[in-house]
């Protein structure tokens, strides 16, 4: 059958040639037309799943001038599948400029979900994903990069950066000084043969990687900053409300897990609430 017509968003593999959906491979093979990031790159993958149809590079050099013709092929009734080299397109590469045009021609627009080296790096990395900010790629020059930095550095949240292996020691350390000197890791070369996740302080790893500089392909994960003491009156508030339905015990373990505040002291003022009551 073939697909409804539109621009279908289409993840493929990071690394690992089995890291697509079976949906990914068969919009791919009855989509009138491919646009690729590389052709050459796309190439691959279409010859490991039996993919024949028609490939065009849509990139950041040739973006702006074939974004008008593919837009009209899209009004037509064409199926057009939008991929990058590895991984989600949209994610540090300038797809969002189609999608959105498509979009504003009333052209359906459909995410066929899959791989992203962020996300798979987070997962695997054990800091908090409750809340994070993807930053992509710093700026290459000292001054931008620093800047950028202490904008970042103001977020209550897990960092994740993209940086090319040459670069990968000078930018760890710029955040280690403009971050503080946080836990972080470097995940390189996933779903690869070498896969490698590497964990330490921002200043550590970067004297790692300067004194062995990697290579592949980089996502760094740096966690939040170190949490603030609880208040006080915060803690007797949370203890108040969960006595009202729990033992001192079970309060208590509720409290110290909800402000990361040792058991034994949360078990004192617990008790002493009790007894207070």
């Amino acid at each position: 059958m073939r697909p409804e017509p539109g621009l279908y968003v289409t993840a493929t593999p990071i690394g690992n040639l089995a890291d697509i959906t079976y949906r990914a491979v068969e919009i791919l093979q009855k989509a009138d037309l491919i646009l690729c990031e590389d052709t050459r790159q796309t190439a691959k993958l279409c010859a490991a799943y039996g993919i024949e149809t028609p490939r065009a590079p849509y990139h950041d050099h040739n973006a702006a001038k074939v974004r008008p013709e593919i837009i009209k092929k899209l009004q037509d009734g064409a199926v057009i599948c939008l991929v990058s080299d590895a991984g989600t397109p949209l994610i540090s590469d300038p797809g969002y400029k189609l999608v959105r045009e498509a979009r504003n021609a009333g052209v359906a627009v459909f995410p066929v979900p899959g791989a992203s080296a962020s996300l798979a790096a987070l997962c695997a990395a054990g800091a908090p994903s409750d809340r994070f900010f993807f930053a992509g790629f710093l700026p290459a020059k000292p001054g931008a990069r620093a800047k950028t930095l202490e904008e970042l550095a103001r977020i209550d949240a897990t960092l994740i950066f993209y940086e090319t292996a040459p670069r990968l020691s000078d930018a760890l350390a710029a955040m280690a000084q403009t971050l503080g000197d946080r836990k972080a890791v470097v995940a390189r070369e996933l779903t690869k043969l070498h896969e490698e996740f590497r964990e330490g302080t921002l200043s550590d790893l970067a004297q790692s990687y300067e004194a062995a500089p990697p290579k592949g392909e980089i996502v760094i994960i740096v966690f939040p900053p170190d949490e603030k003491p609880a208040e006080a009156g915060d803690v007797d508030a949370f203890l108040k409300a969960a006595l009202d339905e729990l033992s001192v015990k079970e309060a208590a373990a509720a409290a110290a897990e909800q402000f990361s505040m040792p058991r034994k002291e949360a078990y004192a003022r617990a008790l002493q609430l009790k007894e207070n009551s």
